[in-house]
């Protein structure tokens, strides 16, 4: 028996480092082989990290927010046994740190590209020098926006250099030629009188990630949003007559699979709504597949699972796929590359409420659709005579720097077409 130093093991490929998000454990207590000790997040995903011995935890060595190395000693156990497990196994809870859709009723959706982006954007500055201390979502922000990250000097836990080191970087200093202007975004303080009923939490581990990734998307996107209704009588009575079909599979089919096989069939059309654009290359990527991700609720906030050849699949085949991954996303055992890759997203706000919205694009993608809920609405038949037809809101936000206003116009009109006739889009025939 005898006290021994835990490390950080492995996170992942490409992995270096992540951020504490809070112990599982505390000082005194006794824990076994292969036992959660902490939270860990990285670029990817907030990963358990267990203790490959039993022991009494001692000392814990960081606090959370802190940046922790791989292979750094995180705690120290005592009374250890020297039976070690084979292996320490890799940490399958995943959760998701993409950037939040934000609403009209304060619906934060959160899209995690921290989940790697779909394309590889060029590296134009010089590449981080071995010695810098940065994480992986630093260093490619630096790549981005054409920093040489080499050049700076680092305001983070031991020179760390972090996020906001390269966003306040001053037009064109430190920055190559060919790369984006890097910005500097505002550090507002909050002051107050009535600091004695207020609580203050630090802003670390996904709530952090999301607010950097949703001001580095509206910074870097010029965002603008179109708003419509559809009738969706024929897509609901389409739905109402293969609920006992479903149900007879082990599934339930919800909107969702029409509103991505209608949305698949319009990039075909329109494939700009799938790009991405590299500043680094001044490129526009065009995509010659279809992933595309949709807005799950959890108890950590909304994660973009990711539909992957959603225009290869049955509408069965995706309605089983996203009771899966949504139930896997509630959970927390989502799989790293489960929300990596989509072209395009869609967040159905409808479920929880709310009329329209003007959500955030999930950089690198270019475009975001957003359905919203079914209503009664009433028009004028030709007779002269009022009927009611059933009606859903939709919205597509795009990125102005490749889309068009027009053409956005022309996109949501094609998307209505779709929509509005299941029937057809089901034959293939749209």
């Amino acid at each position: 028996m005898a006290t021994t130093d835990i490390k950080l093991p492995e996170l992942g490929e490409g992995v270096t480092e992540g951020e504490l998000v809070k112990w599982i454990v505390k000082i005194g207590d006794t824990v076994k082989p292969d036992q959660t000790v902490a939270e860990i997040m990285t670029d990817k995903a907030t990963v358990e990290v267990p203790s490959p011995y039993a022991g009494v935890v001692t000392e814990l060595l960081f606090k959370p927010g802190q940046i922790i190395k791989v292979e750094n000693v995180i705690l120290k156990l005592d009374g250890v046994s020297t039976t070690k497990t084979t292996s320490i196994p890799q940490p399958e809870k995943i959760q998701s740190t993409a950037p939040a859709i934000a609403t009209t009723q304060s619906v934060s959706t959160a899209l995690t590209q921290t989940i790697s982006p779909a394309i590889s954007f060029s590296i134009s500055p010089p590449v981080a020098d071995s010695k810098v201390l940065a994480t992986p979502g630093t260093r490619r922000l630096a790549r981005e926006m054409g920093v040489d990250i080499n050049a700076l000097a680092g305001s983070g836990l031991a020179g760390r250099i972090t996020r906001e080191d390269v966003s306040s970087v001053s037009h064109g200093a430190g920055a190559t030629s060919g790369g984006a202007t890097a910005m500097s975004f505002p550090k507002p303080s909050f002051t107050s009188t009535q600091s004695q009923l207020e609580e203050r939490v630090d802003l670390i581990g996904i709530r952090k990630k999301i607010a950097q990734n949703l001001q580095m998307s509206k910074s870097i996107i010029p965002h603008f949003t179109l708003m419509d209704d559809a009738d969706v009588t024929q897509l609901v009575t389409l739905r109402e007559s293969l609920k006992d079909f479903a149900e007879k599979n082990s599934t339930k089919i919800t909107y969702l699979p029409f509103v991505m096989k209608a949305l698949i069939a319009t990039i075909k059309e329109y494939p700009m709504f799938s790009a991405s654009i590299d500043d680094a290359a001044s490129q526009i990527v065009y995509k010659k597949y279809f992933n595309i991700g949709f807005a799950a609720d959890t108890p950590n906030g909304l994660v973009v699972p990711v539909i992957k050849n959603a225009d290869q699949k049955s509408i069965l085949d995706i309605s089983k796929e996203i009771i899966d991954l949504s139930k896997r996303a509630r959970d927390g055992k989502l799989k790293p590359d489960e929300m990596k890759g989509a072209c395009i997203t869609i967040t159905n706000i409808g479920s929880v409420g709310g009329t329209y919205a003007t959500p955030i694009i999930n950089h690198p993608e270019v475009a975001i659709l957003g359905m919203y809920k079914i209503s009664d609405k009433p028009v004028l038949k030709k007779d002269g005579s009022i009927g009611f037809i059933k009606s859903m809101n939709y919205t597509v936000t795009c990125d102005h720097r490749l889309i068009d206003g027009a053409v956005a116009a022309n996109f949501l009109k094609s998307f209505f077409n779709k929509i509005q006739n299941p029937g057809v889009l089901m034959m293939g025939l749209s």
